[in-house]
């Protein structure tokens, strides 16, 4: 029945023009998903269907993927050039200025128009905030290479190793990976001293920019998965990032107090914050960014056009 109902969305795509989706996931045993979903009008509807999943057995590069989506049209006899529009979820790979799938695609089909989506609350960064987070995935990494230090991992955390993985190829994996990161950061940090004590004094020193960026990317995820439902338009996109931005607005001026209290994990270790405090002012200036990046990024329609 399977095999009927993809036979049947395949010869659909034979004759239709579409959108194509492409999306990345990440199996529990750490294994890259590519996940494809075409968009098309079916009897004057908007429809929209799973078309396949692939495992990139190799790496995650734009030309990797590209290869996946290609063998797979040719195998089942669809035109690259039904694709009218792409929609991917902004990972470099995916979206990067020269080797990535999107420049793959457009040689095959120059006049496909692509649609990039942010869903990453920590694209832009300050200097300090992006070391914080590289530490985080050194960290992770080098726990990661060895089966003894893994092992001893699991002892500690009870097999919740599978969370962790940071990839920098898979962006969308980050927040959650930062948010199971602090959860373990005791035992992650003391297995990291055993081997390098600088790294683990560095990662207890920039504790407080862990717990902000694991709030913040919690905060960011919930908006995302507002976001992935069946017949998103602009009114219903508008009502839901339109709130999330004037939240972080909100967000910056409580921190800015010294009141951290829609952070849970900062605010736990900073009870009593100093509005002078330099960690204070380092948030506040990224909340203002994060800010200005997502009206930007999102482009909120007017109320004119919504009605």
């Amino acid at each position: 029945m399977a095999m009927d109902v993809e036979e049947a969305l395949c010869d659909l795509l034979r004759r239709t023009e579409f959108s194509l989706q492409l999306d990345e996931s990440t199996l529990p045993g750490n294994e890259a998903l590519l996940l494809a979903y075409v968009r098309f009008i079916k009897d004057e509807q908007l429809t929209e269907e799973f078309l396949f999943s692939r495992e990139l057995s190799t790496d995650a590069k734009g030309e990797s993927i590209f290869r996946v989506v290609d063998h797979f049209f040719k195998q089942k006899a669809i035109p690259l050039k039904n694709i009218i529009a792409v929609a991917t979820y902004g990972a470099p790979s995916i979206v990067g200025c020269y080797r990535d799938f999107v420049s793959y695609l457009k040689q095959m089909v120059p006049e496909v128009m692509c649609i990039h989506r942010q869903q990453l609350a920590v694209k832009h960064m300050s200097s300090r905030l992006n070391e914080s987070l590289q530490y985080v995935i050194t960290a992770v990494n080098r726990i990661r290479s060895g089966c003894l230090k893994d092992s001893c991992v699991k002892k500690r955390t009870k097999n919740r190793t599978d969370f962790f993985c940071i990839p920098k190829f898979r962006l969308l994996s980050r927040g959650a990976r930062l948010i199971r990161f602090y959860e373990l950061f005791e035992s992650v940090a003391s297995i990291s001293g055993d081997e390098d004590v600088a790294l683990r004094d560095i990662l207890e020193l920039r504790q407080a920019d862990t717990a902000y960026l694991a709030d913040l990317c919690e905060k960011f995820n919930a908006m995302n998965l507002q976001l992935r439902v069946d017949h998103l338009n602009l009114m219903k996109t508008k009502s839901v990032i339109s709130p999330f931005a004037s939240k972080l607005a909100l967000y910056k001026r409580n921190i800015s107090r010294g009141e951290p209290c829609q952070f849970l994990k900062l605010a736990e270790l900073k009870r009593c914050p100093d509005s002078c405090d330099q960690d204070i002012q380092v948030y506040c200036e990224h909340l203002e960014m994060f800010h200005g990046d997502l009206m930007m990024g999102a482009m909120i329609p007017p109320n004119l056009v919504c009605q």
